[in-house]
């Protein structure tokens, strides 16, 4: 009696993995369960792949609006700052300036 690679070798019984096409959607049978054939690598089908770049792009575009916003907000805080710093300069002038009257 022949072992079952011996049988599949010498009387040409390896029909291969099984494979099926359901809704459009290629699957083949590997390790017990269904897969995707159309899968590329690190196991992501095409289409979850084109679904992952559109959602990476959008939050690119979002990432650079937030990053122009914040920059406005730098420049605005600068000013902002800037203003505080000189009004708190003539008050202090203006401070000296009593007391010498006085």
């Amino acid at each position: 009696m022949l072992d079952r690679s011996t049988r599949e070798l010498e009387l040409g019984l390896d029909y291969g993995t099984p494979t099926m096409n359901l809704a459009g959607q290629s699957l083949k049978f590997e390790n017990g369960q269904w897969v995707a054939d159309s899968v590329i690598s690190g196991g992501v089908d095409r289409r979850e792949t084109q679904r992952l770049r559109k959602r990476n792009q959008q939050l690119e575009e979002e990432n650079n609006l937030l990053r122009l916003k914040v920059d406005i907000l730098l420049d605005m805080l600068s000013e902002t700052t800037a203003e505080s710093h000189l009004k708190d300069k003539e008050l202090d002038e203006l401070k000296i300036t009593n007391r010498r009257r006085k």
